[in-house]
C-alpha cells in the first residue's frame, strides 16, 4: 500500500469524464491559470504535450492531483500499484518514443517506483517520475511517509531534482522532461515537497529545454567515419549488429537502406529486435544467450562488426574474450561511456545512430566483396534453425502457442512480455518486422513487467493489437492490474504460459545445480482464467492442441481484456542456450548438449 487510512482513496479524488466542467468551444483547449506550484507542474506537462499519466494517488502528491482535476487535455490512469504505473509509463515511452509519465506519493509510493525506474535506466527508456514529498521543514525528521527519494533514485536516474521553489517547480519539470528525451534517453525524477506544490505562484513554466551545458553528440568525426567506412568496405565477412539505439534514434529505415545497399547481414540484440525485418534474406535474427545459432556463429566468425546503439551486455557477449575475436569493431553510440566499456572499439563513432548511418552511407565508396560469406550465413540458417518437438504424449508446447498467435495477428502487433522462459519463447518464435513492437524488460530482467506494459502500450497506440506473454510466476506479481484493464476497457490479450514454476530458474537448477529445484516450483497456482473472470475480464483455459485455434480466435475476437491460461509442458526449456560467460559459438541445442559444453 502507498498510503494509510488518513489519506483518501484514489477513487474519492479521481476525476470522471462526466464532471461539471463548463463546455469549451470545439477545437479550443481550456487553459487554467497558474495559481500554485502544483498548477505549474501540470502546466509543464501540458507544455510538453503529455496525453497520459499513470499513477496512484496519495497524501504528499495530492496537490498535483488536485491541479489535474480541471485539466481536460491529459488523462490520468489510476493503476492498482505504483510498480504497474511505472511499467505502464515505461512502455508508453518505448512505443511512442516520447517520455512516459508516472506519479506516486512520498515514502512507499516513491519506493514502489524504484524497480521500474531502474528498469528504464538499464534500457535507456524515456520516462519522467513525479513523486510527492513531505514539507521541506520535515525532511530528515522521519516524518510520516518520508523517504530520501533523491538519494534512493540518484544511481538509477539520468537526472533527479528536489524541487525547492513554487516559482521554479514548473521549469524543474520541463527540464526533467527534456533530459529524459534528449541524447541517450532515460528516466528522470522530480521530487515535489508539499510546501512547493501548495503555495501560490503565477509563474508560467517554459517549454521543455535541456540545460545549455547538455550537448549530446549528433554527428561523428568525419575522419573517423571515413576510416570506418574503409574498414567496412574491405571486409570479407561483415555483419551489422543492431542494438536498441537504432530504434530509439528512429534509424530503422537508415539501417535497412545501408544493409541492403551493401548486402551486409544484420542481426539484432534483444532491445534491437524489430529494427530490421526478420523476413529479409539479410536478417540473421537475434543474438546472444538465447539467440539463434546462426546469429551467434556469424558473431564468432565475422571479420568486421558494425555495432550500432548497443552496450554489449553480458547476455549478448558471453565471454568478451571469445566475442567476435577476429573482428574489427566499429561501434556507433551516442553515449561516450559505452565506447570500449565492455568490448574494445577499434573504430569508435560517437553520435546519433540515424545521423552516423547517413554519414557512413555517404562515406562508403565500395561494398564489401562478401558473396561467400552471405552464402555461409544462409547455410548456418539451414543448419541451426529454431526448432522444437511436439510429441503427442506431452502437454502443449509454448513455442507452438506463440507461433499460432503470431500467425493470427497483424505484423504491427505490439508484443509485451514479462521475464523468464515465456519471454524467450516470445522473442524467439514471434516474427519481428517493425520497430517499437517488442516491449519487455531487457537489462534489469523484471518479472511482472509484461502486463502493465501492455496497458501503457495499448493507450499509446490504441489502434494496434497488443498481446502480453506472461509466465505464471511473472503474472502473479502484477495481475492486480486486471482491474485497470477492465475499468479502462482495454482490448488486450494476455497469454499466461503456465508451467507452475519460475521456469528459467528451474531450467538453471536442472542444468547447473544438479536438478535441485529449490523454491522454483509452485505446488499450487490459481486458475488464471477464473481469476480473469473475477476481475470482469474474459478467461480461457487452453490445454490441448485441438483447442488452440478456437481459443485464439475467441480471445482475439473479444473486445476487452482476455486472459488465456495456457497449460504448457512443465519440462520444456529454452534453447539454444549459451551458458553464462560462455563462448557464443558453443551454444547448446538441448539439455544433453548443454552437458557436453
Amino acid at each position: 500500500m502507498s498510503d494509510s487510512a488518513q489519506t483518501p482513496h484514489a477513487d474519492e479524488v479521481e476525476t470522471e469524464a462526466t464532471d461539471d466542467r463548463p463546455d469549451e468551444p470545439e477545437g479550443e483547449s481550456h487553459v487554467e491559470p497558474i495559481e500554485t506550484g502544483a498548477d505549474a507542474v501540470v502546466a509543464a506537462l501540458k507544455n510538453a504535450g503529455v496525453d497520459y499519466l499513470f499513477g496512484v494517488q496519495g497524501g504528499a502528491i495530492m496537490p498535483v492531483y488536485d491541479a489535474l482535476y480541471s485539466e481536460s487535455d491529459m488523462t490520468h490512469v489510476t493503476m492498482a500499484h505504483e510498480q504497474g504505473a511505472v511499467h505502464a509509463a515505461d512502455a508508453y515511452g518505448i512505443v511512442t518514443g516520447d517520455p512516459g509519465v508516472c506519479m506516486a506519493t512520498s515514502g512507499p509510493g516513491a519506493t514502489n517506483l524504484v524497480t521500474g525506474i531502474a528498469d528504464a535506466s538499464m534500457d535507456s527508456d524515456p520516462m519522467i517520475a513525479l513523486t510527492g514529498q513531505v514539507p521541506t521543514d520535515l525532511v530528515g525528521n522521519d516524518a510520516f511517509q518520508e523517504t530520501d527519494t533523491i538519494g534512493v533514485t540518484q544511481p538509477i536516474t539520468k537526472y533527479n531534482h528536489f524541487a525547492s521553489s513554487p516559482d521554479e517547480v514548473g521549469d524543474d519539470v520541463s527540464t526533467a522532461f527534456a533530459l529524459a528525451d534528449e541524447g541517450r534517453q532515460g528516466p528522470t525524477l522530480v521530487d515535489l515537497p508539499k510546501d512547493v506544490t501548495q503555495p501560490a505562484t503565477g509563474v508560467e513554466p517554459g517549454k521543455p529545454e535541456t540545460p545549455d551545458t547538455y550537448n549530446p553528440p549528433e554527428k561523428a568525426d568525419e575522419d573517423a567515419v571515413s576510416e570506418a567506412a574503409d574498414v567496412i568496405s574491405d571486409a570479407e565477412q561483415p555483419i551489422i549488429l543492431a542494438g536498441g539505439g537504432v530504434i530509439k534514434a528512429n534509424a530503422s529505415d537508415e539501417l535497412r537502406a545501408f544493409a541492403e545497399e551493401h548486402e551486409i547481414p544484420v542481426l539484432t540484440t534483444m532491445p534491437g529486435t524489430g529494427a530490421f525485418d526478420q523476413t529479409e534474406d539479410l536478417s540473421m535474427g537475434i543474438a546472444g544467450m538465447h539467440g539463434t545459432g546462426y546469429a551467434n556463429m556469424a558473431i564468432t566468425l565475422t571479420d568486421c562488426m558494425l555495432a550500432i546503439g548497443t552496450r554489449f551486455d553480458d547476455r549478448l557477449t558471453g565471454d568478451v574474450k571469445t566475442f567476435a575475436p577476429d573482428a574489427d569493431i566499429v561501434h556507433v553510440d551516442i553515449d561516450p561511456a559505452e565506447i570500449s566499456k565492455n568490448v574494445e572499439a577499434d573504430y569508435p563513432l560517437l553520435g546519433d545512430a540515424k545521423a552516423v548511418l547517413d554519414q557512413l552511407s555517404d562515406a562508403m565508396t565500395d561494398s564489401p566483396e562478401a558473396d561467400a560469406w552471405r552464402e555461409q550465413c544462409q547455410t548456418w540458417k539451414e543448419e541451426y534453425p529454431l526448432d522444437y518437438e511436439m510429441p503427442e504424449d506431452r502437454p502443449l508446447k509454448p513455442q507452438y502457442i506463440v507461433e499460432q498467435f503470431d500467425e493470427a495477428m497483424p505484423d504491427d502487433t505490439i508484443v509485451t512480455a514479462g521475464v523468464g522462459q515465456h519471454q524467450m519463447w516470445a522473442w524467439q518464435y514471434w516474427t519481428w518486422t517493425e520497430p517499437r513492437t517488442w516491449v519487455t524488460s531487457h537489462g534489469l530482467g523484471t518479472m511482472g513487467y509484461g502486463f502493465p506494459a501492455a496497458i501503457g502500450a495499448k493507450l499509446a497506440k490504441p489502434d494496434k493489437e497488443v498481446i502480453a506473454f506472461e509466465g505464471d510466476g511473472s503474472f502473479l506479481m502484477t495481475s492486480q492490474e486486471l482491474s485497470v484493464a477492465v475499468r479502462e476497457n482495454l482490448d488486450i490479450t494476455i497469454v499466461v504460459l503456465n508451467n507452475e514454476a519460475v521456469g528459467m530458474v528451474r531450467q538453471w537448477q536442472d542444468g547447473f545445480y544438479e536438478g535441485r529445484r529449490m523454491a522454483s516450483e509452485y505446488p499450487w497456482v490459481p486458475e488464471f482464467d477464473k481469476l480473469a473472470e473475477a476481475y470482469g475480464a474474459r478467461g480461457f483455459r487452453l490445454e490441448d492442441y485441438d483447442e488452440v485455434d478456437e481459443v485464439i480466435e475467441a480471445a482475439l475476437d473479444y473486445d476487452g481484456p482476455a486472459v488465456v491460461d495456457a497449460i504448457i509442458d512443465p519440462e520444456e526449456n529454452v534453447y539454444p542456450m549459451v551458458p553464462s560467460g560462455g563462448d557464443n559459438s558453443l551454444f547448446a541445442l538441448s539439455e544433453g548438449h548443454l552437458d557436453e559444453i
